[in-house]
C-alpha cells in the first residue's frame, strides 16, 4: 500500500506533463487540447466570445484537414484573431466595412467573422477573391445597411460609363462567404421600363459557396446580382423592379419575400445560363411573391436559361403569361427550362400561361427542391439548410 500512494504524485507529474508536451508533438493548438472535452460534448469547434455560428471556413476545412494532420482536432485553427468588430461611430476596431475586409491578410485560411453595429454603412465594398472564410454578421437586416448609389451610366474614375457590374454597392469575388442579418441597398431611383443606364446593383456574387441567411437585397432595377458559383439563400427579402435577381449562379432560394415595387411592368429573375452543358439555374423553394405591377417571373437571358419555382406563393401581380423569352427574335422558347411545381396563390396560375413553361411532376421537381441542388451537403451546415 505504502508503494501504491507513493506512485500518485508521479503518475500526476506524468499528466501534467503530456498536457504540456502534447502541443509540440503533435503541432495542437493549446486551446484545442483545453477545450477538446467540450468539444465532444457540443460537436462543434472552438467558439468566439460570442458564440457564432460556425461559418463555411469550418466546413470547408475540416475533412481536408483532418487527413492532412492526423489529429481531429486540427481544423478548429491556429490560435489567432477571428472576429473584427465595425461600428460607424467608432467604438469598434474599424468605422469603414471596407477597412475591415483590407485588415485580413490575403490567402486567408479563418474562419473571420466581421461583425458591423447597427448602423447606415455608406460605402462601396469589395471582397476581393485572396479573402474567403469571410462573414458579414450584422445586428438585423433592418438596422445594418451597407448602401451606394451607382447606376450603369454613371462614369468611373477612367471616366467610362460603369455599365452594370461595377455598380455593385457590395461585390464578393471570395469563396465561403457568408452573410447574416444585413442589408445591402443600391438607392439610385427606380427606372421606368425602357429607360436604359439605369441599372443599378445592390449587391453582386461572383465566389463560389456563399451564404446568406435573414439578409435584406434592395434596389429596383438589377438588385441581386447572381453572377457566378452556387449560393444559397435562406429567409431573405430581396425587393427590386426588373430583372432583380440575374445572372448565371447556380443557387436555391430557399423561404425567401421576392418583393416587386414595378410601377408598371416587371421582372423578378433572368437567367444566363449558355449552354445546356452547365449546372446553373435558379430555385426558388417556399418563397412568396408579393408587390405592384404586373410581373414576369423569370426571362431568358440566356439561351439555355434555367428557373424552377416550388411550393411558392404568388400574390395576384403576374403578367399575362408568366414569362419572357427575353429578346423575342430566337428560338428560346426551345431551349430554356422554365417550371413550377405545386405553387399557389392568386397569381399562380399565370405563371403557367405560356406553352413552354413547365408543371413539373414531382420526379422532375426533385433535383430543384433540396441543397443538393447546390451540392449543399459539402459546405452547408445541416442547421443552416
Amino acid at each position: 500500500m505504502a508503494n501504491t500512494l507513493s506512485s500518485v504524485p508521479n503518475f500526476f507529474v506524468l499528466v501534467c506533463y503530456f498536457f504540456l508536451l502534447t502541443p509540440l508533438l503533435f503541432d495542437v493548438p493549446l486551446q484545442v487540447v483545453a477545450s477538446s472535452r467540450h468539444y465532444h460534448r457540443r460537436h462543434l469547434g472552438r467558439r468566439s466570445s460570442l458564440a457564432l455560428a460556425p461559418t463555411a471556413a469550418t466546413v470547408a476545412n475540416s475533412s481536408s484537414a483532418n487527413h492532412t494532420t492526423g489529429h481531429h482536432h486540427r481544423w478548429i485553427g491556429p490560435v489567432g484573431r477571428r472576429l473584427i468588430t465595425v461600428n460607424i461611430n467608432g467604438s469598434a476596431d474599424f468605422k469603414s466595412v471596407q477597412d475591415a475586409v483590407d485588415s485580413v491578410p490575403p490567402n486567408n485560411r479563418k474562419n473571420i467573422t466581421i461583425r458591423i453595429s447597427a448602423g447606415f454603412y455608406i460605402e462601396k465594398v469589395v471582397v476581393p477573391a485572396t479573402k474567403p472564410f469571410i462573414t458579414f454578421q450584422g445586428e438585423g437586416r433592418d438596422v445594418t445597411v451597407i448602401e451606394w448609389h451607382d447606376r450603369a451610366s454613371d462614369r468611373g474614375a477612367n471616366g467610362q460609363q460603369l455599365r452594370t457590374y461595377r455598380t455593385a454597392s457590395v461585390t464578393v469575388y471570395a469563396n465561403y462567404f457568408t452573410a447574416r442579418n444585413i442589408s445591402f441597398k443600391n438607392t439610385a431611383p427606380a427606372p421606368m421600363p425602357g429607360m436604359k443606364g439605369w441599372q443599378a446593383v445592390a449587391f453582386r456574387i461572383s465566389g463560389d459557396k456563399a451564404y446568406f441567411s435573414g439578409c435584406g437585397f434592395y434596389g429596383a432595377q438589377d438588385t441581386l446580382c447572381d453572377d457566378a458559383g452556387r449560393h444559397y439563400f435562406k429567409e431573405c427579402y430581396i425587393e427590386g423592379s426588373i430583372d432583380f435577381i440575374f445572372g448565371n449562379g447556380r443557387s436555391m432560394y430557399r423561404d425567401c419575400e421576392l418583393h416587386s415595387i414595378a410601377t408598371r411592368f416587371g421582372s423578378i429573375a433572368a437567367h444566363d445560363r449558355k449552354s445546356p452543358d452547365e449546372k446553373t439555374g435558379f430555385a426558388f423553394v417556399g418563397c412568396k411573391v408579393t408587390g405592384s405591377g404586373a410581373l414576369y417571373v423569370g426571362r431568358a437571358m440566356g439561351q439555355y436559361s434555367r428557373i424552377v419555382y416550388s411550393y411558392t406563393y404568388f400574390d395576384n401581380l403576374v403578367a399575362h403569361g408568366g414569362w419572357d423569352d427575353w429578346d423575342h427574335t430566337g428560338n428560346k422558347t426551345k431551349t430554356v427550362f422554365f417550371g413550377v411545381y405545386k405553387c399557389w396563390g392568386p397569381g399562380a396560375a399565370a405563371v403557367g400561361g405560356v406553352s413552354w413553361a413547365r408543371e413539373l411532376d414531382y420526379d422532375t421537381a426533385h433535383p430543384f427542391l433540396a441543397k443538393s441542388f447546390v451540392n449543399g451537403r459539402h459546405w452547408i451546415a445541416p442547421y443552416d439548410a
